[in-house]
């Protein structure tokens, strides 16, 4: 899930332009200090009018040919050569254009409506990051059991219904999806073929080196299709540079998100077994990472010879229309498949149209990806009570897969634990405050837990139950060299690793559930908030250590 605001400038941003925080653009060799942010808008780095000697402006070549510093550890990007780093950042960019390695650029208009206008390359690392390997298989192996779990939690409406019951009061924006959800318990609507793609989120905890779970994401679940790429183009990078920067690109594992995801769709679609339906991808209509969705769409139609469309909300309301059968119908075709990648946050739904669509497509006999029912199950509060003793149990009989489980959970906690809450005002620091919602900025971090919190208990309403309390992860940091609009910054950085699951099952037969692929993202440490797409991190990839 993502915002639909792209590269938004944060707080950490202006407290790094502030230190003067020096950065490197590929069309000017010297380094610039940037008088607003580290990384600049393309209009902050056309405002930069210094002469650019034609010597500055290099041209691809083949990699240099420096001594290799044998003795420094592995991953010592900050005592790279500076020419090596301006070498290996100027393959990348050419990599990621060839390549659609792109989101749009926010700074140009209809750049997030119109494919081909306003391109720039996503923001991402230079160089891949260390990861341990035995939490790298951890997390993989994680993914087709909770894959199962979010299926089993779905089938239990009371579960999700009374779990939800006190930020139903609180969440204007739970209270509607739970009231769809609630329909379609009175209108015994069956979801006999359950699609889910999913993507679980980690961190690796510095004391511990445990890997612990962030957020579990059911619905829209980004960056497959760039994600593959960034792979790619680190492996590309090491077979160009790894001797001199003393990496094998082998040990990057390989990331087939966009073929997995595709493949899943295209199952989907066989099953609902009508050759003439389309998949509808749901979207925001404006959106910057549509290349991201393109590329999903390309591959179901250059593999398996099945038709896209793309629909927003409202679009799908004036569009659509259900057969007696069911069949829904979107201006004239038939779907098998609604994949939403939009959806999940109360923009997507600016009028009683986009929640009109909303209805409509649960009520058809498409296949939802996810269902209402898939998707309540993502919420925070469904993660926190997951995560009480004894809940797992009610879902899962395995008792190995129950410990794993339960190893990767960080303390989760309602705010009507008072002894929880006073700690976290007493010690705001070791906490983060969470809300009912997806895609990155909404999270609340530092002395704002504690005034946050003191607010609520002030106002004594139920408007708490909108929240709830998370144990602070505290990843370790490493070096790293980020890159956004062709200039690059170096930085202690921290990673979190998405991994991407694909469940199918029709009825008794479960046809798919495995790993499909991983994302990772990494942002520099001083910054709380991790998304891409809202401007905080970029895209990254793996490194087995």
């Amino acid at each position: 899930m993502y915002p639909i605001e792209l590269f938004s400038v944060s707080k950490h941003t202006v407290k790094e332009a502030k230190m003067g925080a020096v950065i490197h653009c590929i069309a000017c060799w010297e380094p610039y200090k940037s008088p607003f942010t580290f990384f600049p808008s393309f209009s902050t780095h056309r405002s930069h009018s210094s002469p650019l000697p034609p010597k500055l402006a290099m041209a691809p070549s083949e990699p240099l040919s420096l001594t290799p510093v044998q003795d420094s550890p592995l991953f010592d990007y900050p005592r790279l050569d500076q020419q090596l780093i301006h070498t290996i950042a100027y393959d990348a960019l050419v990599w990621s254009s060839l390549h659609g390695l792109l989101v749009g650029d926010k700074s140009v208009q209809r750049s997030g409506s119109v494919p081909g206008v306003g391109l720039v390359h996503a923001p991402l690392a230079l160089l891949p990051t260390p990861f341990p390997e035995k939490q790298w298989r951890e997390a993989n192996e994680l993914a087709p059991i909770f894959n199962e779990l979010v299926d089993r939690v779905s089938l239990d409406a009371t579960f999700l219904q009374e779990s939800l019951s006190r930020t139903k009061k609180a969440d204007e924006f739970t209270s509607r999806l739970l009231d769809i959800h609630s329909k379609m318990l009175q209108i015994n609507k069956k979801e006999e073929i359950r699609l889910g793609l999913h993507r679980s989120d980690y961190m690796l905890d510095e004391k511990t080196k445990s890997l612990l779970q962030i957020e579990l994401n059911t619905i829209s679940s980004s960056f497959a299709g760039l994600s593959n790429l960034v792979t790619e183009l680190h492996r590309y990078i090491l077979s160009r540079h790894g001797k001199l920067l003393g990496l094998d690109s082998k040990r990057i594992p390989a990331n087939n998100a966009v073929n997995q995801y595709a493949e899943a769709l295209a199952k989907a679609w066989s099953e609902y077994n009508n050759p003439r339906a389309v998949i509808m991808i749901v979207v925001q209509a404006e959106e910057r990472n549509m290349y991201d969705q393109h590329f999903v769409s390309d591959v179901l139609r250059e593999k398996y010879n099945i038709t896209t469309i793309r629909k927003t909300l409202a679009e799908v309301d004036h569009e659509g229309e259900i057969l007696p059968d069911g069949t829904l119908f979107v201006d004239g075709q038939a779907i098998s498949v609604i994949y939403f990648r939009a959806g999940y946050t109360p923009i997507d739904y600016p009028s009683e149209s986009e929640w009109s669509a909303r209805i409509l497509m649960e009520q058809s006999s498409a296949v939802k990806c996810p269902s209402i029912s898939y998707h309540l199950v993502g919420t925070k509060k469904i993660q926190q009570e997951l995560a009480k003793p004894g809940v797992l149990e009610r879902f899962i009989e395995n008792k190995e897969e129950i410990a794993k489980l339960r190893k990767c959970f960080t303390g989760l906690w309602s705010l009507d634990d008072s002894n929880i809450v006073r700690k976290a005002i007493e010690r705001p620091e070791l906490f983060v405050m969470k809300p009912q919602r997806e895609g990155g900025g909404n999270n609340i971090y530092g002395d704002d837990v504690r005034k946050a919190l003191l607010k609520l208990q002030k106002e004594g309403s139920l408007e708490d139950a909108a929240y709830i309390l998370m144990q602070r992860i505290f990843p370790s940091n490493s070096a790293a060299i980020l890159m956004r609009n062709g200039c690059w910054h170096k930085d202690r950085a921290i990673s979190e690793l998405g991994v991407f699951s694909t469940y199918l099952r029709n009825k008794d037969k479960v046809i798919m559930n495995k790993q499909s692929g991983y994302l990772m993202r990494t942002k520099i440490s001083s910054s709380d908030e991790g998304g891409v797409a809202a401007g905080f991190a970029v895209l990254d990839s793996v490194y087995l250590t």
